[in-house]
């Protein structure tokens, strides 16, 4: 399918604009332009989606209505009842009930549920003009069109009865801070509804098919170790076949990093782990992951509608990089950023202590720099930010190196900051891919290490280049507050959406609303930084740095 409207072949710059900036840039999936001719002659501009989006002519006075209708459609929410006939009940959650003296008030009483079509707006901002900074258009005018989209959190008719389900949960991909956060709030969340069999999927997909790993953490207690001054309480699992996920055992999993019930990356055959769930007679499948880790649960979700299997599949979305679309931020984000400032603050230290020194960071980031520019906005200590969505060029009179040169004579030192995928273009690249099947990228933090220090013996001029990698460190640590709210919130609404009978959808953050969105949209494409955006000037800004071109 495209996205058409009718222009001149004189079209104005203005639109010319819009096109080659704007939807390029777009985050709904749309990438490939092109034009033809039309009947009377005119050149027609075609923007061709990757989603399936519809044919609209802009000139057509109803085009809004339609793409309105298209948009509804992508994002209505896949139910259990579109392959079962089920009636629903009324939900066994309840608040008010479970704080009430008497104990059996009833549900209908607690004014906490979301009506079923309550939407909440996915963008707020009216761009005047498709030349405004970080403006995302739909037509060549900048007409205002409203994105709704599902508002989040329980409702007052559930499709499962609570007692006969099976849930499991699995993490998968790789560690982020805040994973142990969602697992106990869905366990937490679980048990209100009145589950009493929740299980634990080991180290990701994988877990599904793996001889010899075990479905379940049973046991959780602290050996508790004696040091000079202080103490130190190390957390060890054990595992059997006999107790299930519970409250007791996870209630304190939150104040430790990594996954409680492991992590990996790739994973069997859709059919195989289908196969699993059937044996296993699960209900209520939650996967914690990113762009990778959804499409799989998507796969899963499609598989167990073809086999007509009363299923809900519901993911949490988890990337430390932020890099899912539509969402506002993913967990574990706040909490990389706020580490990665002890990385550039000991960074700035060795640079200015140093004799022409250079503090080079190199964060997450694989093909989104949110991390980095973060990072150095919240730092005010980076002069240079380099990231993926950005080009540069290292060498010649406007390359990053001269300005390095710069920095050294204007101020004895300097730091940059750089993102894991920044400058891939630049190195050589390799077909290899990690289990994931995400291309292994090549280090470009140690090359622009060895650049920096080539080029400045190359010139004569002294240079102390001291690089900093914390990505494992900051992978590893506990959620900070921010994180730990949003985990909290992520895990409850996965909870609600799966008892609401919805499979097939995310739990996000969108636009400051809690909100279920169909994985299909969300998988479209990462979620990028944009150069024409607010946030990427007010980066430059900060550093003071030029475009390096």
């Amino acid at each position: 399918m495209a996205i058409a409207f009718k222009a001149s072949a004189n079209s104005s710059t203005p639109q010319q604009h819009w096109l080659h900036s704007t939807w390029e840039q777009h985050q709904h999936g749309f990438t490939h332009l092109n034009e033809r001719k039309s009947r009377k002659g005119a050149m027609v501009l075609c923007v061709r989606a990757v989603s399936g989006k519809p044919d609209l002519d802009f000139s057509d006075p109803s085009w809004k209505q339609k793409y309105q209708e298209d948009w509804n459609r992508r994002f209505s929410l896949p139910h259990i009842t579109d392959i079962y006939d089920l009636k629903p009940r009324l939900t066994t959650f309840s608040l008010k009930k479970n704080r009430s003296e008497a104990g059996n008030l009833s549900a209908d009483m607690w004014n906490g549920y979301v009506n079923k079509d309550d939407r909440a707006l996915l963008k707020v901002i009216k761009y005047a003009s498709p030349t405004s900074a970080g403006a995302e258009c739909v037509d060549p005018d900048c007409s205002w069109v409203e994105h709704w989209i599902h508002r989040a959190g329980p409702r007052k008719e559930i499709y499962y009865e609570p007692e006969e389900v099976k849930a499991a949960i699995v993490t998968c991909g790789g560690l982020c801070p805040g994973l142990n956060d969602v697992i106990r709030q869905i366990v937490f969340t679980l048990e209100i509804y009145g589950v009493k069999n929740i299980v634990g999927i080991q180290f990701g997909y994988r877990g599904f098919f793996e001889k010899g790993l075990k479905e379940m953490p049973v046991s959780m207690f602290f050996h508790i170790i004696r040091c000079p001054g202080r103490l130190i309480a190390v957390l060890e699992l054990q595992f059997d076949d006999n107790l299930q996920l519970s409250r007791k055992v996870v209630e304190n999993i939150n104040l430790s990093g990594g996954s409680f019930l492991g992590v990996s990356r790739g994973g069997a055959k859709t059919s195989e782990i289908v196969d699993s769930i059937q044996a296993r007679r699960i209900d209520m499948l939650f996967v914690i992951g990113g762009n990778g880790s959804h499409a799989g649960a998507n796969a899963i979700h499609e598989e167990c509608r073809k086999r007509k299997l009363k299923v809900s599949v519901v993911a949490v979305p988890k990337t430390i990089d932020n890099d899912i679309l539509f969402m506002d931020k993913t967990f574990g984000f706040d909490t990389a950023v706020e580490e990665a400032q002890r990385a550039i603050n000991s960074a700035y230290i060795e640079a200015r202590s140093a004799y022409h020194g250079i503090g080079l960071v190199k964060l997450m980031g694989r093909s989104s720099g949110f991390i980095a520019m973060q990072a150095s906005l919240s730092s005010g200590q980076i002069d240079v930010c380099l990231i993926p969505e950005v080009s540069f060029t290292l060498d010649g009179e406007h390359g990053v190196m001269r300005h390095l040169e710069h920095l050294l004579v204007k101020k004895g030192f300097c730091v940059v900051c750089v993102a894991e995928g920044a400058g891939q273009d630049l190195l050589q690249k390799s077909n290899a891919t990690d289990a994931s099947g995400n291309v292994i990228l090549s280090d470009f933090g140690v090359h622009m290490q060895q650049k920096i220090k080539k080029h400045f013996k190359d010139i004569g001029v002294p240079a102390d280049v001291k690089y900093i990698d914390p990505t494992y460190m900051v992978r590893a640590c506990r959620a900070n507050a921010s994180d730990a709210i949003l985990c909290t919130v992520l895990g409850q609404n996965a909870v609600h959406g799966a008892f609401a009978g919805f499979s097939g959808i995310t739990s996000g953050i969108c636009n400051t609303h809690y909100a279920f969105l169909p994985i299909t949209e969300v998988i479209t494409t990462p979620k990028r930084v944009n150069p024409n955006s607010r946030m990427w000037h007010r980066c430059l800004t900060s550093t003071g740095q030029p475009d390096f071109h």
